[in-house]
């Protein structure tokens, strides 16, 4: 069983930088990828980035060019770092991880299996 732990959220004025950590309690061989989800109040939860074991990433369309997702293996910490934050970007932000699915157009994304219990992130206009 992989535990994840969020961290890192906190509250910024519109235009500055958070950087969100999730620690993993072990790497196995269940986990091929990871990612960054958020949900704002009254919304659905969606996806903000997703990184796989190589480093490949993908992110929403939303947090392109703001938004950047890494990974340290030898921590088991997934990153997300944000800049350039808006305030319709306050949510609670949950990391997840699972396995790698590649479809027949050679796209691929996340299963997950894995989840966090989240951190708020809440930007002020």
């Amino acid at each position: 069983q992989v535990q994840l732990v969020e961290s890192g959220g906190g509250s910024v004025q519109a235009g500055g930088s958070l950087r969100l950590s999730c620690a993993a309690s072990a790497y196995t061989a269940s986990i091929h990828c990871m990612g960054w989800f958020r949900q704002a109040p009254g919304k659905a939860r969606e996806g903000v980035a997703a990184i796989d074991s190589v480093g490949s990433t993908t992110y929403a369309d939303s947090v392109k060019g703001r938004f950047t997702v890494s990974q340290d293996n030898a921590k088991n910490t997934l990153y997300l770092q944000m800049n350039s934050l808006k305030p319709e970007d306050t949510a609670v932000y949950y990391c997840a991880a699972g396995v790698k699915i590649i479809e027949s157009t050679g796209s691929w994304y996340c299963g997950y299996t894995y989840w966090g219990q989240g951190t708020q992130a809440t930007v002020s206009s």
